[in-house]
């Protein structure tokens, strides 16, 4: 092996151990029993009560009226993650295909307006946000704590550039065989972007997932409680809401592992 692959390989396990370290060592804590937690901090090895402590864990319930569980945390922070990547594909992607193909007036303006909304963050815009989704009754529901996040600026930017760079004669095709906008979004431009599409989705859940201030303003409801809020529930320092970080980590972290390659795919596809 040459000198040069060496160094490369050394950088890369260094990084991977730098950034996976700390949640490898939460998790073999966790292994462990609270008390040895308690007494002697984290841990580097393996302990006896792997099994027990989770299945405490996911037995367990917290909140002032006992109904947070581990279940409904995860199920709502799911449906978070999920419900804002399939709803900010599906609107970046049609605005993107408006502002391609339908040429409106002012659409460079438009696209340099929507730009301008990533430098205005969710946290600016908080009071007038959450006024709009308790007027229109959103509070404590799944669809108060999508739709606010859903618009996104830089989804729409990729989606563009993608677009640009599908070849004019597939239009030209689609006319000639009778196709009109909607079945050539539907059966040609659509299919292309299923690459450009799976990386957004994933980046867009991993946000979702891991969304924290939004959720604490717009959800009072402990039945409504994503994952990361519920860990001020468990304790963010014991036993439990440590094994709960870690299993809160594993859902993203998963799909980002099995799809990785689709992922890269399309990122390097919405810049060419």
């Amino acid at each position: 092996m040459r000198p040069k692959s060496v160094f490369d390989h050394a950088i890369l396990i260094a990084g991977a151990l730098l950034m996976c370290g700390p949640m490898f060592a939460l998790f073999l804590s966790t292994t462990h029993s609270g008390a040895a937690l308690q007494d002697q901090g984290l841990s580097l090895s393996f302990g006896p009560e792997l099994i027990a402590n989770y299945t405490r864990l996911f037995n367990a319930e917290g909140g002032f009226l006992g109904g947070i569980t581990v279940y409904s945390l995860l199920w709502n922070s799911f449906v978070l993650g999920a419900g804002l990547a399939g709803v900010t594909v599906a609107l970046s992607l049609m605005a993107a295909y408006a502002l391609v193909y339908f040429r409106p007036r002012g659409a460079g303006l438009i696209f340099w307006l929507l730009l301008l909304t990533l430098m205005l963050p969710l946290e600016a815009r908080f009071l007038p946000t959450y006024t709009v989704a308790a007027d229109l009754g959103l509070v404590n529901t799944h669809a108060g704590l999508i739709l606010p996040l859903a618009a996104s600026g830089i989804g729409t930017f990729f989606f563009r550039q993608f677009l640009q760079n599908v070849p004019d004669a597939l239009l030209e095709s689609a006319r000639l065989d009778g196709a009109g906008p909607i079945k050539f979004f539907k059966d040609i431009l659509v299919p292309l972007s299923w690459p450009m599409a799976s990386a957004l989705f994933l980046v867009t859940f991993v946000n979702g997932w891991n969304q924290y201030l939004w959720p604490v303003m717009v959800t009072s409801d402990e039945s409504a409680y994503t994952v990361v809020r519920g860990l001020q529930f468990f304790g963010r320092t014991s036993l439990n809401g440590i094994m709960l970080a870690c299993v809160a980590v594993l859902p993203p972290a998963v799909l980002l592992v099995i799809f990785q390659r689709k992922f890269v795919k399309g990122l390097f596809d919405g810049v060419h």
